[in-house]
């Protein structure tokens, strides 16, 4: 019975997991490929990008505050989540992710903003009125001292927490491609090099978002690009998706050398049910393709107008090519039976608590919090408050 289709046991027939739980890897990943480009500003000393510095750090957090709203909706009773707080199992990963994103929110993200931004929100609150008055004086935390040694000690502290950020963004998003490589029951997944490979397209996607979040932006702020910025971007992201591809096609070559007993069921599958997603989509559309276009940036002296065009085609596709990563990852593992006889479907509807539109709502969230967190701390270079405050 092995390639039949269409055909799978009464308690193999639904997918436990659904667009959601794309959604979460996917969205994770962004918030560590962000602050890794931050770290390069802060850590590594790049100053070419500098002027994205802010503005990642700023990506990083909302898109976190997003991260976990798949897996709530995707919870039978969300309202139980908090248990795992109050009953920790430490042998569960998907118990520990709980423990791991209040550190990365609380004691990584959120510490290194406001030590950041400390000073302009000290300013902030001296010079706004009303309620952003009342806002900023909350941010502030009851720290008013802006002197020169103070804004010292923050940057020198403000360095120590990137520097623990940096291991802690790999674990965040380690841990994802950890729980599928673990689970030995399904050959899709089963892999040491998936949590590798999860960091490493999450660098990619997440420096990829920032550089199309900083050509949008500045365009429509009517500035200029800094383009030794965005070449520099550009570059890393190259770079880094070499070795992301790299590390993809060696899995490959590895599961068709190996040929287990499920070569023969998985490799059907992605030459029928996974073809448009994996082969089309994932390979040549979303990293073939920008591959090209940044190895011609890295060798052709392109002029600026052209690029820019080639920039953000190569990002938005980086992106597109990553979310149909996940996507195969996740509906993919999931497609065939245990038993490797035969094969389901995953239709995905539009409106339901896991449906299309919630996905599209999910995925449109993080830019919303994106914009508020922009209007309260501007992370433009033109915008920072350099002049002394009352009081300096």
């Amino acid at each position: 019975m092995s390639g039949v289709e269409g055909f799978m046991y009464p308690n193999e027939i639904e997918l436990q997991w659904s667009v959601l739980i794309v959604l979460y890897p996917f969205i994770t990943g962004l918030v560590a490929g962000a602050f890794i480009l931050a770290s390069l500003e802060r850590v590594f000393l790049v100053e070419a990008v500098k002027p994205t510095y802010r503005l990642a750090l700023l990506t990083a957090l909302a898109f976190l505050l997003d991260a976990p709203l798949p897996l709530q909706l995707h919870l039978g009773h969300p309202e139980r989540s908090p248990e795992m707080y109050f009953t920790p199992h430490s042998t569960s990963a998907m118990a520990m992710f709980g423990y791991v994103y209040l550190w990365y929110l609380m004691a990584v993200l959120v510490l290194e903003i406001w030590l950041d931004y400390r000073r302009d929100i000290v300013i902030l609150s001296r010079k706004s009125k009303g309620l952003l008055r009342l806002i900023y004086k909350v941010m502030t935390l009851g720290s008013s001292n802006i002197s020169p040694r103070s804004l010292a000690i923050d940057e020198k502290v403000g360095w120590v927490v990137t520097l623990i950020g940096i291991p802690s963004a790999f674990l965040l998003h380690g841990y994802v491609g950890f729980i599928f490589g673990s689970i030995k029951a399904n050959p899709w997944w089963s892999s040491p090099l998936m949590p590798v490979v999860f960091i490493f397209s999450a660098m990619v996607s997440g420096i990829a978002a920032v550089m199309l979040l900083y050509m949008s932006a500045t365009k429509m702020r009517r500035k200029a690009i800094d383009m030794r910025c965005v070449d520099t971007i550009a570059m890393y992201l190259f770079y880094i998706f070499i070795i992301d591809f790299s590390l993809e096609m060696l899995d490959l070559i590895h599961r068709i050398y190996e040929a287990d007993e499920s070569f023969r069921s998985l490799n059907f599958m992605v030459h029928t049910r996974l073809y448009f997603s994996h082969i089309v989509i994932q390979i040549f559309l979303g990293t073939l393709t920008p591959l090209i276009l940044l190895f011609l940036t890295q060798v052709v002296k392109l002029t600026e107008v052209l690029r820019k065009r080639v920039y953000a085609t190569s990002g938005c596709l980086a992106m597109i090519g990553i979310f149909a990563m996940r996507w195969n990852v996740v509906i993919g593992g999931q497609l065939f039976s245990k038993s490797f006889l035969g094969y389901t479907t995953y239709k995905m509807a539009l409106v339901t608590r896991e449906g299309f539109l919630v996905a599209i709502g999910l995925t449109i969230l993080p830019l919303i919090f994106l914009w508020i967190l922009v209007k309260l701390l501007p992370p433009w270079p033109e915008q920072s408050l350099h002049a002394p405050a009352p009081g300096d």
